[in-house]
């Protein structure tokens, strides 16, 4: 007769699971859609179209956007799983790793660093759309700092604040 093995400690943290096959694809093209419904919601609200038509400015940013985006993303989550994973061996205590993993709002230390890592990745959004996505499109620097700001921080990723405990029962 075979024992039956319980393995408690394997709750990932919601944020890592994005980037988790199969999860992964559904992360790449949810990224795809939000970003692409971005970038034509700025298009109207910033009103390009005097300048450049919707799918030159669509074709010439949506790959960048989207790439540079995803990238942010994963440095975001490197900041995060380093500190929640080696948090121990970094010498943080357990309540601060604990809450980075499975409740943010559990520990304001831990919220911050997640609102770090959340920056982090706004910032890296910002510059690489603002220096490179939107270089060539958009001559005007005002409106290319406008443009990159706002999707900087609707794209951000806001997902690294959901606690682990609304998705496993029993935590």
């Amino acid at each position: 007769m075979m024992k039956e093995t319980k393995l408690y400690n394997v709750i990932f943290p919601i944020w890592l699971l994005l980037f988790f096959p199969p999860v992964i694809l559904v992360t790449i093209v949810g990224n795809f859609i939000i970003d692409s419904l971005v970038i034509c919601l700025c298009y109207f609200a910033f009103k390009l179209s005097d300048n450049l038509a919707l799918k030159t400015f669509y074709t010439g940013s949506i790959y960048k956007v989207w790439v540079f985006g995803f990238m942010s993303d994963l440095i975001g989550a490197a900041i995060l799983f380093t500190t929640g994973i080696l948090g121990d061996s970094l010498g943080i205590p357990y309540e601060i790793y604990s809450a980075i993993n499975f409740d943010p709002f559990s520990n304001p230390v831990a919220l911050a660093i997640i609102v770090f890592a959340m920056a982090v990745s706004a910032l890296l959004i910002f510059l690489l759309n603002y220096k490179v996505t939107f270089k060539k499109l958009i001559a005007d620097r005002h409106m290319r700092l406008k443009l990159a700001l706002a999707i900087a921080i609707v794209t951000m990723p806001w997902t690294f604040l959901l606690p682990t405990k609304w998705f496993y029962r029993g935590f």
